[in-house]
């Protein structure tokens, strides 16, 4: 399948699926580092080659804000190459004041085609969304109010994702739909609405010093649509041992139409273990001055089952 033709088929499938959509409140979570890691939205990109890949990350959001957002991310993939599919298991917890989301999810990626430059892999993921709320937290100056919860209650319904993602040695392109159990539901703050997920990365790997990307992302939900874009610069020490030299370090900017800015930085302390801090700003006057934070934690296990060539390659990081 040529770049060209993919790309026809993730417009029509962005179209057709911007014609059903009729969607509910509640918005997926905010993570500043998909950009090194697409798996919470599209479980197409879990078909890495080479290793068992983990993946951690926590945001809290508003820092000094009482009861604001705070997310936590685990994820975990693998390839079997002979059989050309990858399995993944992930947990997402976001806490928002008295809410909780637990979002439990098993991912499938099937890889087409035998190229280990350049492929296409499809993927599902199903679990299952949970909304807790906590009304006996209130602290409310007229315990009286006829109109104040003061209740516990949940509410779990089965989600499901999928999306479709290209990847080639210098682009990668995807679109991804995400809890489509929610389409044609009525709004509900216990569910979490549809998103469309649509985006291109351009990467470069071949210089001996530095590597670098420039990706550009559309999200849609609700008839809102957030454009997003970003930049990273992944530093490299020749060593002379293997070809593209070790990655050391990385610096990055994203911008989103929402008026937010976030710069990234991520150090590679052995060739399998990376960490990473992202750093969101409001740029909206007199919206919140509090800023964002973000830590994530990468792991990789070399893998006999995940290799293409069955040699546990030293190789660079997937973008």
């Amino acid at each position: 399948m040529t770049v060209i033709k993919f790309q026809k088929y993730i417009l029509l499938l962005f179209v057709f699926q911007l014609s059903i959509a009729n969607v509910s409140a509640q918005s997926d979570i905010s993570m500043s580092t998909h950009w090194y890691n697409r798996a919470n939205y599209n479980p197409a990109s879990i078909a890495r080659s080479d290793y068992l890949y983990l993946f951690t990350d926590i945001r809290r959001q508003w820092t000094g804000v009482n009861g604001t957002p705070t997310v936590f991310n685990v994820q975990a993939s693998e390839l079997n190459y002979a059989y050309h599919s990858a399995f993944g298991i992930s947990l997402v917890s976001d806490q928002i004041g008295l809410t909780q989301a637990i979002n439990p999810m098993l991912s499938y990626a099937y890889r087409i085609g035998k190229n280990d430059e350049s492929w296409l892999s499809l993927g599902i993921a199903a679990g299952v969304f949970a909304r807790y709320f906590n009304g006996t937290q209130f602290s409310a100056v007229d315990d009286t109010d006829p109109v104040l919860f003061t209740d516990l209650e949940n509410v779990i319904s089965p989600d499901i994702n999928i999306g479709a993602e290209f990847q080639s040695p210098h682009y990668i392109f995807g679109i991804s739909s995400t809890h489509l159990l929610s389409i044609g539901k009525k709004d509900n703050v216990y569910l979490n609405g549809n998103h469309i997920y649509g985006y291109a990365i351009y990467k470069n790997t071949e210089s001996e010093f530095l590597n670098y990307n420039i990706g550009s992302q559309v999200v849609y939900h609700q008839g809102i649509t957030i454009l997003e874009g970003n930049a990273t610069i992944r530093l490299k020490h020749p060593t002379g041992l293997m070809p593209g030299g070790r990655e050391i370090f990385d610096v990055g900017l994203t911008y989103r139409s929402s008026n937010q800015l976030s710069f990234l930085v991520g150090l590679n302390i052995t060739n399998n273990l990376r960490v990473g801090y992202v750093y969101d700003q409001s740029l909206t006057t007199g919206y919140n001055s509090n800023s964002t934070h973000e830590i994530m934690i990468e792991y990789r296990i070399p893998s006999q089952r995940a290799s293409a060539c069955k040699c546990l390659s030293e190789g660079l990081w997937y973008f």
